[in-house]
């Protein structure tokens, strides 16, 4: 097949995304500092892969400077991270903040610019303080607002200075929906309604935080505010209206719950309708519904992974359940689908094309970045060659086929600025621990947890340094 080359768009930036609670491990917090991502690790240990967890993740605590000189020697761009809520804050009702926490995210930070790598930084990537659900319901009160804001202004306060680009949450959906409505990770509950008060709670969360960044004056000098929304372009089955009706609702009922009130400033009508209709209706009132009306985000990000792909029920909801999204559509596996077999994911880069069309023409094209996309794949290790180098020439092919479409999208008008590859290093996640590795780098769990360069780290050094790589051209024409 002929290789066409595909050119970075200019001031377009490369860089990689983590986040605290998958990198820090718990050297340096107290034992009152317990995230929600620690606290699901604690209760139920046996459920994460190997027994790996939170305790020491990849050691980035302690060995942050050595990670960041192997970001700049892949000369990387931008790298995302969070701070830790739980670490950051030593009270969480009075937001005093911890002198060692301090100390360590300003060293991050520093460190980051230092070599020459724009720091973006993301205020909650599943750190809520575990005082905070057990108290007083996590995101399902808002008096957590109010905690949250204390908190979000001590991180302005000390940072705003040096960072300039600030994310409310990243994928809020994701815990509310896995812990909340389907009882599958910590707190393990099952209840729809209050699954939707958690969404809506982080969306007014937003709205204030973003008011807050403004009047402060935090937008000043270059400042912006966004959200990170784990976006999936959806497609009906075929072209029978059940199968469209049934991806309209299966759209409404998870993308748009935050991108329609955080870059509009509105909840879809029939978002609403349908919540009153199974009484899972969120608490709100007219003076909240205003503010989110009046202070939108500057900036989204969007992680990509798969595409979500649904048809109409076949079968009847079982009215004895507690009602969730799926009342609406069924999920589907199209026939042929190119697939991550270690996840069961569908690899499908068009959708990130796709997307980028949705936010161009119904969200007025708002400035954006890609947060997150990644190829996570088990057992790497028998991939390596006689240098100990791991091969991952479909983390290659991953990567280079998403941003070939990526650039697609921009070269038609898309306002993306920027893609961030999940992750820098393999890293933990919920449950999977290090079963699948996402990284440009290896943690070496047999050896220290050392780094080493996969082969796709080496490539994406060339292809920042010269601006462009060669890929396979398109195979289809889909115009």
């Amino acid at each position: 097949m002929a290789k066409r080359t595909f050119n970075i768009p200019k001031n377009f930036k490369i860089g990689t995304s983590a986040s605290a609670w998958q990198t820090e491990g718990w050297k340096g917090k107290l034992e009152n500092q317990i995230s929600w991502a620690d606290a699901f690790y604690k209760a139920v240990p046996e459920r994460w892969y190997e027994g790996y967890g939170t305790a020491v993740a990849t050691d980035f605590y302690s060995r942050y400077k050595e990670d960041i000189a192997i970001m700049k020697e892949l000369g990387l761009q931008s790298y995302r991270t969070s701070i830790d809520w739980s670490r950051f804050i030593t009270n969480y009702e009075t937001a005093e903040v911890s002198e060692d926490a301090l100390r360590f995210y300003n060293d991050v930070i520093n460190e980051l610019i230092d070599k020459g790598i724009q720091p973006i930084i993301c205020l909650e990537h599943w750190e809520l303080p575990d005082y905070l659900i057990k108290n007083y319901g996590g995101w399902g009160s808002k008096k957590v607002i109010e905690f949250y804001l204390k908190y979000v202004e001590k991180v302005f306060e000390a940072f705003s200075d040096r960072v300039k680009i600030w994310y409310t949450f990243n994928e809020p959906i994701v815990v509310p929906m896995l812990g909340i409505s389907e009882a599958m990770w910590y707190p393990f509950k099952s209840d729809y309604k209050e699954f939707m008060q958690w969404n809506y709670n982080k969306v007014l969360a937003t709205a204030k935080a973003v008011k807050l960044f403004r009047e402060k004056g935090y937008h000043n000098d270059g400042g912006k505010i966004g959200i990170i929304i784990n976006a999936s372009p959806t497609y009906p089955r075929s072209d029978n209206e059940a199968d469209k009706a049934a991806a309209e609702m299966a759209e409404l009922l998870t993308d748009r719950i935050y991108m329609d009130p955080c870059i509009l400033g509105t909840f879809p009508g029939k978002l609403i309708e349908t919540l009153k209709k199974h009484n899972c209706l969120f608490d709100y009132t007219a003076d909240e519904l205003a503010l989110i009306k009046n202070n939108t985000i500057d900036i989204l990000g969007i992680n990509y992974y798969a595409p979500r792909r649904v048809k109409a029920r076949t079968s009847k909801w079982n009215e004895e359940i507690p009602f969730s999204a799926e009342y609406y559509f069924e999920n589907w596996s199209m026939p042929g689908a190119k697939m991550n077999v270690s996840r069961g994911w569908e690899i499908y880069a068009r959708g990130l094309y796709d997307l980028a069309m949705t936010i161009k023409y119904r969200y007025n094209n708002i400035e954006w970045m890609v947060m997150e996309n990644g190829m996570g794949v088990m057992g790497e290790e028998a991939h390596k060659d006689a240098n100990g180098v791991i091969q991952d020439d479909y983390r290659i092919d991953y990567v280079a086929d998403h941003l070939r479409w990526l650039f697609k999208a921009v070269e038609e008008g898309a306002n993306c600025v920027a893609y961030h590859m999940w992750n820098f290093t393999d890293n933990v996640s919920p449950m999977n621990a290090f079963r699948n590795r996402y990284g440009f780098v290896e943690i070496d769990l047999k050896d220290n947890r050392n780094r080493r360069i996969k082969k796709s780290g080496h490539w994406i050094k060339e292809v920042i340094k010269n601006g462009k790589f060669e890929y396979d051209d398109f195979q289809y024409d889909y115009k």
